[in-house]
């Protein structure tokens, strides 16, 4: 079982920052790709970012340059930093990893950024 723990939401105001923290229960040298996904209300879910084993990245056109994903291989995390933040940021963030075998999502976690 693969199971994952998300920190970090909460109200920031513009222009401010948040870490985003996915917690994995297993080594995340396990896992072959992880990543953050959000859905605004009225939209559909969408990549935010992502990190393979190998350490490759990926970013949404919208965040690139503010977010910046990554692991911590001591504490097994995924972690999303999140800079500069809009309003439009605003969503539901959820974390998921994949594996050979598995595709395991958190219960996500509610950033709200103000004007």
């Amino acid at each position: 079982q693969v199971q994952l723990v998300e920190s970090g939401g909460g109200l920031v105001q513009a222009g401010g920052s948040l870490r985003l923290s996915c917690a994995a229960s297993i080594s995340i040298y396990s896992i072959s790709s992880m990543g953050w996904y959000r859905q605004a209300p009225g939209k559909q879910r969408e990549l935010v970012a992502s990190i393979t084993w190998g350490g490759s990245t990926n970013y949404a056109d919208s965040v690139k340059g503010r977010f910046t994903i990554s692991r911590d291989n001591a504490k097994n995390t995924g972690d999303l930093q999140m800079n500069s933040l809009k309003p439009e940021d605003t969503a539901v963030y959820y974390c998921n990893a994949k594996g050979y075998g598995y595709d395991v999502w958190g219960q996500g976690t509610q950033v709200t950024v103000s004007s």
